[in-house]
């Protein structure tokens, strides 16, 4: 799969991507970072849907686990991640990048709500899909929603850009002996319960055998080299 030319690619990006340097929302001189390094991949005539996540804003699961509904935090975690769409799409504008926000509950005054075909065709249109609202489910992360979608949308492959270069056996920020795992099966990620990912959303990408890339989204054109294999990166797939 490393070598093959993808034409469909769906990007997971964390809330957190947003932050750059502060410790709470979104930094818009990061965000128009990462909108140029996407309209860097969008050269490549690839077709690309992004999923971003909400913890830069809100967290459902740390809200619930102080005491807030589950349900009602994951619905305020999912309007977070509507926020952070907002603002990549708007940096995608400002560099003219045709960009669609579509949400996976109606919120018509801002964007359009999810619809698999309508999706797709924007892909084929050549513009750019931002998936808000993770599933439009309470008790779904949004690695979930963006295997979800990944496979809805028939993607060949899943990017999930995060602030390590690929998975580790051990937290790499806290321990300097943690040793990095270049390629792993479905079934040995799951059986060894690393974190990168939820459970969830690698399972739904072994049942439609979608190949997930771990990468660092810190470097620049980080996409465009993970496409071209100019970078280091991990690989959950079969093997």
């Amino acid at each position: 799969m490393a070598s093959k030319k993808l034409n469909r690619i769906l990007i997971k990006l964390s809330g957190e991507s947003l932050m750059g340097k502060k410790t709470y929302g979104i930094e818009l001189n990061t965000v128009n970072r990462i909108a140029k390094d996407l309209a860097t991949l969008k050269k490549e005539n690839v077709q690309i849907c992004v999923v971003i996540g909400g913890g830069n804003i809100f967290r459902g699961l740390a809200a619930s686990a102080n005491g807030m509904d589950r349900a009602n935090a994951d619905y305020m975690g999912m309007l977070a991640t509507v926020m952070n769409s907002l603002a990549l799409q708007n940096s995608l504008e400002q560099i003219k990048i045709d960009t669609r926000v579509m949400s996976a509950f109606p919120i018509q005054s801002i964007c359009e709500t999810y619809i698999r075909r309508r999706a797709i065709r924007h892909m084929e249109k050549s513009r750019l899909v931002i998936c808000a609202a993770g599933t439009g489910n309470p008790y779904f992360t949004t690695d979930t929603a963006s295997a979800l979608r990944a496979a809805e949308l028939e993607c060949n492959v899943i990017y999930k850009a995060t602030q390590v270069d690929g998975i580790y056996d051990k937290d790499p920020k806290k321990n300097k002996n943690a040793k990095k795992i270049n390629k792993i099966s479905y079934n040995e990620y799951l059986s060894k319960n690393l974190k990168v990912l939820d459970t969830a959303a690698v399972s739904i990408a072994r049942e439609n055998k979608i190949p997930i890339k771990i990468f660092s989204i810190l470097k620049k054109n980080c996409f465009k080299n993970i496409y071209n294999d100019n970078d280091s990166y991990s690989e959950i797939l079969n093997v």
